[in-house]
C-alpha cells in the first residue's frame, strides 16, 4: 500500500509518499506539481502516523535547519524506467551546495548506457518523484541558467541560496512553462 501526508516547508506545504511494501519513500512533490502521483502503481492513502514518512520529516527537518543530512540516510524507491533511474541515480551524488548541467548528465549516462541527450536527461531530471531529497535542484543549464522546475522558479532559487550559492551567477529567467 502506498501512504502520503503533507509537510509544511519554508515555501510550502510538499506532499510526501512511502511505499510500505517496500518500505521506502517514493515521492516527494512540491505545491501545484504537475507530476504528482505519476507513474505510483496506484494513489496513495493519507497517513500522517507512518513510520517511513516521519524518517523523511526528520531529515527534511534537519535539511530546513541548515545540516547536512545525508541521501543514503533514507530508504529511497521511485517509480521509473530505467532510463530514469540511471538518470536519478546520479542527481544522488550531487553534493550539497553545488550544481552540475544537463549536458554533464547526458554524458555520465552515456558513459554507462550509450546516447543519452540533454533533452532526455531534461525530462527524466523534470519526472524526478523525489524532489529536494534527490536534488533536481542542482541541475542547471550549461549557460548557468536556472530552467523550468517542477516547484517553481521562486523554490529553486530559495533551495539554492538556502545551501549557499551566490544567486548572481546565475541567469534567472522570467518566461518558460515552469516558473
Amino acid at each position: 500500500m502506498l501512504y502520503y501526508t503533507e509537510y509544511v516547508a519554508p515555501f510550502g506545504t510538499l506532499t510526501i509518499a512511502s511505499d510500505s511494501a517496500r518500505e521506502a519513500v517514493c515521492g516527494l512533490w512540491f505545491p501545484n506539481h504537475k507530476y504528482e502521483f505519476e507513474g505510483l502503481p496506484e494513489l496513495p492513502v493519507r497517513n500522517d502516523a507512518c513510520p517511513v514518512l516521519a524518517e523523511l520529516a526528520r531529515w527534511l527537518d534537519a535539511y530546513f535547519a541548515g545540516k547536512r543530512p545525508a541521501i543514503g540516510a533514507l530508504p529511497l524507491a521511485p517509480y521509473g524506467s530505467e532510463f530514469r533511474q540511471a538518470v536519478w541515480n546520479i542527481l544522488r551524488e550531487i553534493p550539497y551546495g553545488e550544481t552540475t548541467s544537463y549536458g554533464e548528465i547526458s554524458q555520465q549516462v552515456a558513459a554507462t548506457r550509450g546516447k543519452a541527450s540533454p533533452r532526455s536527461v531534461g525530462g527524466a531530471v523534470g519526472h524526478n518523484p523525489i524532489s529536494i531529497v534527490v536534488p533536481c535542484h542542482r541541475v542547471v543549464g550549461a549557460n548557468r541558467s536556472l530552467t523550468g522546475f517542477g516547484g517553481g522558479m521562486p523554490a529553486k532559487v530559495w533551495l539554492l541560496e538556502h545551501e549557499g550559492h551566490n544567486m548572481s551567477t546565475f541567469t534567472v529567467p522570467t518566461k518558460g512553462t515552469a516558473l
